[in-house]
């Protein structure tokens, strides 16, 4: 797509470019948008970079202070107002969460003055629209677009919201990123499968996970565990111990390269109580690596053809769990057919790809094709 010779200002807006999901998809647009020649500015709530990206870092983390009362607070709010006021940005897209519906509202109203598109990043949507249907309109409705990454999302909010200018794109993966950091050695002289996320709640359900992997043939044929994230493991390791598998069970802490760990893994594992668009499993994906996932709310189901780049699982079923699990490593050709079947699976997922509908969503690069 050649954009046309207007220069572009677009400001991302996140929580941190770290660890998450949507911070994940935030570094990668910047990359994807800086080669289209569009100017990036990435604006972050807390002090916390891990993941590359291009363009220029504004860190609001850095102007707050231990106490972070009310002063501090309306120190960073009015800077914010004041250098969004002076770029002028053509849009803004923020890939916050949106807990505080007062706070939100003053944002959407008072500072964000560019066209602004709002993304949802989990079926769990209270984390981002208020429960109060007038208040989700006063922050919402006057957007350019809300953007959900699943249509069972979008339709989930529709029907609750009555929002109208709502779409869906998935998030990318950034298949060069993957080839390049996956190739990395490691030191690990056994077989494995893995499983990645944060363990601070219950969210990922390690713990059944963990169950559900005593119970298999795994531990038996020597075929390890591998948990990368962080959290409290305590419980997770009584768990193991309880159940004899201790010395299978690895808890590597958060890796800002899951990508090595994932390429020599058997399988990767999704045992979560719900998601949103889990890239997890596009990056096992990626890495060749097939996926053994419930098909929980939302995304497992989008990314997951059952028996051709993995297993889906009916929801929250353990037991088939385990069977899923026995069955990659019991039935070769199956295995090796799903392996074979990962990377051709996902690249209508690929950055450029998903780069495309966000230029289409925002009517980048149209002018000159005659189509605006």
């Amino acid at each position: 797509m050649i954009l046309p010779e207007k220069k572009y200002k677009i400001a991302l807006v996140g929580y941190r470019l770290s660890e998450g999901g949507g911070d994940k998809v935030m570094a990668n647009l910047s990359l994807f948008f800086e080669k289209q020649g569009i100017e990036i500015h990435n604006i972050i709530v807390l002090d916390s970079v891990g993941y590359s990206y291009s363009g220029k870092l504004v860190n609001l983390g850095l102007l707050k202070n231990n106490s972070n009362g009310f002063g501090n607070k309306l120190k960073r709010f009015l800077f914010l107002r004041k250098y969004l006021s002076e770029n002028k940005f053509d849009f803004i897209i923020d890939f916050r969460p949106r807990r505080k519906a007062i706070q939100e509202l003053i944002i959407a109203r008072f500072i964000y003055k560019a066209k602004t598109i709002f993304t949802i990043h989990s079926f769990l949507i209270d984390y981002y629209i208020p429960k109060n249907a007038w208040l989700a309109s006063l922050i919402y409705n006057k957007s350019y677009a809300t953007l959900t990454i699943v249509k069972e999302i979008e339709e989930l909010i529709k029907k609750k919201y009555q929002f109208k200018n709502i779409r869906t794109i998935p998030n990318p993966i950034n298949l060069e990123e993957v080839k390049e950091r996956s190739n990395e050695t490691i030191t690990i002289d056994f077989e494995y499968i893995i499983a990645i996320g944060q363990y601070e709640n219950s969210i990922k359900q390690f713990d059944k996970l963990i169950l559900s992997y005593a119970n298999s043939i795994l531990p038996k044929k020597e075929i390890h565990l591998i948990i990368l994230g962080n959290g409290n493991k305590e419980i997770l390791e009584k768990i193991a111990k309880d159940n004899n598998i201790f010395e299978y069970v690895h808890f590597l802490g958060f890796q800002e390269n899951p990508f090595k760990y994932l390429k020599k893994a058997l399988f990767m594992v999704l045992s979560s109580l719900n998601e949103g668009f889990p890239n997890v499993i596009l990056e096992a994906l990626a890495c060749q690596t097939p996926v053994v996932a419930f098909d929980c709310k939302t995304g497992p189901g989008e990314m997951i053809i059952d028996k051709v780049n993995g297993v889906l699982v009916e929801n929250q079923n353990l037991e088939k769990l385990t069977e899923a699990m026995n069955l990659l490593i019991d039935d070769k050709d199956l295995y090796l057919f799903c392996k074979k079947h990962t990377l051709e699976s996902i690249q209508h997922f690929s950055l450029d790809k998903i780069g495309e509908q966000w230029l289409d969503l925002m009517q980048i690069g149209k002018k000159k094709n005659g189509n605006d």
